[in-house]
């Protein structure tokens, strides 16, 4: 074995092994983003009429609609990601949370790039997005939910196991 085929052995196997711990990140970005929404969501729901106050200062239409709408979306959409249940449908809600905060207060501040590449809430808004494509991962309720409702894949018919025809 030459040096070169070694190395690429060694990279292979390396691959092979965070290939089977891709689940780790979405684990963890689901249970700090979702614990984080969470309680920021119970904040906003304890507090609604000084959040509708504030919402309003900000110029954000239906304050007090907007403040609980909001609220109710983190608080929910938090604790749905921290168990994994429904991700991706949660990821949604949350994702237009953030462009909506970004709209209609974050902008307003921003000068230039790189004052918008500081914000949190872009960076929110595209760990929902990912988290709407990449799903929850192996470790969620969803993954649980999906193994033990799909129907099990179908066995070859015994009389035709082995052959060609």
């Amino acid at each position: 074995m030459t040096r070169l085929t070694a190395t690429v052995a060694r990279a292979a196997a390396g691959l092979n092994v965070l290939e089977r711990a891709a689940w780790i990140p979405a684990l963890l970005v689901r249970l700090f983003v979702g614990y984080f929404f969470f309680v920021t969501g119970m904040a906003k729901v304890q507090n609604l009429d000084a959040m509708a106050e504030r919402f309003g200062e900000w110029g954000i239409p239906l304050p007090a609609f907007s403040a609980a709408l909001s609220g109710w979306t983190e608080l929910v959409g938090g604790a749905l990601l921290v168990v994994g249940l429904l991700t991706r449908l949660a990821s949604i809600p949350l994702f237009v949370n953030m462009v909506v905060a970004v709209a209609t207060v974050n902008i307003r501040r921003v000068e230039g790039l790189d004052e918008f590449v500081e914000l949190a809430e872009p960076l929110y808004a595209l760990v929902f997005l990912w988290l709407f494509f990449a799903g929850p991962g192996r470790i969620s309720l969803d993954h649980w939910l999906w193994q033990w409702t799909r129907p099990a894949s179908p066995k070859p018919h015994p009389e035709r196991r082995g052959t060609t025809r």
